[in-house]
């Protein structure tokens, strides 16, 4: 039996000639990820059980991108903690205040990772660099203490479900679009640890921007990891930009796959998850007017370059209405020199947004657009659970950019092709 993309990755990284599905194994890991919040859980682990150094100084980053700059004293404690550790090891990949940027936008745009990487990261939406073609996935603080200082961890081998794409996405409809449709057809937990390999034709309509949004919101399906094919898009991305040299793998033909999903992108309309999760996805064709207090365009999901256009473009010559706030986060340094650059920030402003340096801070619940009680939002965030966003009535709709944009305009969820 052949092997998938996953599981080609994990029997090379765990130096064995093949792997199947529910093995557990020993592999070497290329990058070990913490943020301010659980890096400093790990930093206390680490050194708790007595190491005394990291395994590879310029393959462990950490990125302060919840909290920064500090909105209160534990916050700065804690980044504190961060700075002290890595400047004890001399960590390569520190990205503090100025040049830090949402932690999953920041790596593929540093060339940190690349395809064929085994990725650990402390937080669940690690698995975003499967559009590169790596295996990459979330862990627990104590794993990325143990990653840190031996370079390796275990993994039980997970099965897998073939997404195939064809056709090609309609105007205004993007990757957020898609993992919407794909989580609302299987739900939550409809790929729990189980691998998601998109393939199909329809992958060449999609681009990089769109490969990361969806392999970023393939763990809100449940999925231990989603992952995309290299092609000539991949390469594109990767090459000049890497750092070190990176391996293409191919699932093989005789891949074992517990189910097949057909998606034809050019089925797929604006879409919107409705509160309290994910799966709760309708086209915007069957939403009615709600009425929104807020909007967030940004995050890991949706802070892209490709994001930002979209969202100014929509909003030019026009203005947030009046009893919504609108807060834009570029996802890095680079995307908000970039959208400087192009007149972007010139669009938001003068289209009654408050535009912020990176960061997740109100994706959760932290600062930059926490919510009163009673209050709903659209955010191009990726999770909408209860209390997510600040008061535990408010409410969380999931959108595109788009929408996003299209409904601070109208004050109500709304359809970008409509405006």
């Amino acid at each position: 039996m052949g092997m998938t993309m996953t599981q080609k990755i994990l029997a090379a990284h765990a130096g064995l000639p093949a792997v199947k599905a529910g093995q557990l194994i020993r592999a070497k890991l290329d990058i070990v990820l913490g943020n301010d919040i659980t890096s400093p859980v790990a930093i206390r682990e680490f050194e708790k059980e007595g190491f005394t150094g990291v395994f590879d100084k310029s393959r462990v980053a950490m990125v302060m991108d919840h909290f920064t700059p500090n909105k209160d004293i534990k916050a700065a404690e804690q980044c504190l903690q961060c700075r002290t550790f890595a400047k004890r090891f001399d960590l390569d990949n520190f990205y503090d205040v100025g040049q830090m940027g949402v932690e999953h936008a920041l790596l593929p745009e540093k060339g940190l990772v690349g395809a064929g990487d085994c990725i650990i990261g402390a937080d669940s939406h690690t698995c975003t660099y499967g559009a590169l073609g790596a295996f990459s996935t979330g862990v627990g603080s104590t794993d990325m203490a143990a990653g840190m200082a031996t370079g390796e961890t275990w993994f039980k081998v997970p099965e897998a479900i073939k997404v195939h794409l064809t056709g090609k996405l309609q105007p205004l409809v993007s990757g957020k679009d898609v993992i919407l449709h794909l989580i609302g057809m299987i739900g939550v937990d409809g790929a729990l640890y189980q691998s998601l390999e998109y393939c199909g034709e329809g992958v060449a309509a999609l681009s990089m921007d769109d490969r990361l949004c969806i392999a970023n919101m393939s763990i809100e399906a449940g999925a231990k990891n989603g992952i995309f094919p290299v092609d000539d898009i991949t390469k594109a991305y990767l090459d000049g930009r890497t750092q070190r040299p990176y391996t293409v793998y191919e699932a093989d033909p005789d891949a074992d796959y517990v189910r097949t999903i057909e998606i034809d992108l050019s089925s797929i309309e604006p879409t919107v998850s409705f509160p309290h999760l994910p799966e709760n996805a309708k086209p915007i064709s069957q939403v009615e007017d709600i009425r929104i207090d807020q909007v967030i365009i940004g995050s890991c999901t949706n802070g892209r370059l490709e994001d930002m256009e979209v969202a100014a473009k929509l909003l030019e010559g026009k203005k947030v209405a009046s009893h919504v706030r609108c807060i834009v986060m570029p996802a890095t340094q680079e995307i908000f020199k970039t959208c400087s650059e192009r007149g972007y920030l010139s669009t938001f402003i003068d289209a009654g947004c408050a535009v912020s340096t990176p960061t997740c801070g109100p994706c959760l619940g932290g600062h930059m657009g926490v919510m009163a009680n009673g209050e709903r939002c659209v955010a191009t965030t990726n999770r909408n659970f209860v209390g997510r966003m600040g008061g535990i009535t408010s409410e969380i709709y999931l959108a595109s950019p788009a929408v996003a944009a299209a409904s601070a305009i109208a004050g109500k969820i709304a359809d970008p092709r409509g405006l």
